[in-house]
């Protein structure tokens, strides 16, 4: 085996780590994030995947940090250290991304955000709108000429269903999973109905005032651990990109070594 990167996304429900050799993803893996985890206990999960995964420590030659949780990016950076031996970088607003972020602050923006509108500009070079359902829904709307021109922030599906369990007294958790009927004839069926579709209107409302406001139609990506749950029954969606952060992080890590774009299929 040559060389290769690992590339970790933090974010606030879960933590997502893949494992490249070149622009090809090898392996990845979905840990939950918790600040009292310590360095060494993510250590030991890191290296047990891999083990399980027929992959050494001693193959990783670099990598990279995208971390929406200040309280974990020193722990993961620390681990990084102790278990990989090497140093990671870590994701800001000032590396370079091949976008220019119009923001007012470009320093309030995500990680994760400018990881994912990289990557989808890399890819397609065209308008985009790339929605990711994450512990938060973020849309952030990508020029052609490749300026990162802003976006929104929705309360997660998982959040919105969580606070209306916990706010009515009556009402039982349901899997977030698409009903038979938009009419729902039991009460799970129209709690269902009304968190996925609900929902999908939500996102097409958005996409459509945000495409209103771009002045033109835009190509309209989904990603994050609840697309495969929305994007469907989203008319706006045009494409779902799984681990478009995982693809971002590798590109920006070739960026900042200079050895060229990410190329995926």
């Amino acid at each position: 085996m040559g060389s290769m990167l690992l590339a970790i996304d933090i974010g606030n429900t879960n933590v997502v780590a893949g494992v490249f050799d070149g622009s090809t993803l090898l392996t990845h893996w979905r840990l939950a994030t918790d600040p009292k985890t310590t360095a060494d206990e993510y250590g030991v999960l890191c290296l047990s995947l891999m083990a399980r995964d027929g992959r050494a420590p001693e193959h990783i030659t670099g990598a990279i940090i995208s971390s929406v949780v200040p309280a974990l990016t020193d722990t993961f950076e620390s681990m990084v250290h102790a278990s990989f031996g090497r140093t990671p970088i870590i994701v800001s607003s000032d590396m370079d991304t091949g976008l220019t972020l119009r923001y007012s602050n470009p320093k309030e923006i995500g990680s994760d955000r400018i990881v994912n509108a990289a990557a989808a500009y890399e890819k397609f070079h065209r308008d985009l709108i790339i929605v990711d359902f994450g512990t938060a829904t973020t849309f952030c709307a990508v020029s052609r000429d490749g300026a990162y021109l802003g976006g929104v922030i929705a309360p997660g599906l998982a959040i919105s269903a969580d606070a209306l369990f916990t706010r009515a007294a009556k009402l039982s958790k349901v899997e977030l999973a698409r009903p038979k009927t938009v009419i729902g004839t039991d009460t799970a069926g129209s709690i269902q109905s009304g968190l996925i579709y609900g929902y999908a209107g939500l996102v097409d409302t958005l996409i459509q005032r945000m495409e209103g406001e771009m002045g033109h139609t835009s190509y309209v990506i989904a990603t994050g651990g609840l697309a495969s749950v929305i994007a469907p029954e989203a008319r706006s969606i045009q494409h779902i990109e799984p681990f478009l952060t995982l693809h971002g992080l590798e590109l920006l890590y070739r960026r900042a070594h200079g050895t060229g774009p990410a190329q995926w299929a």
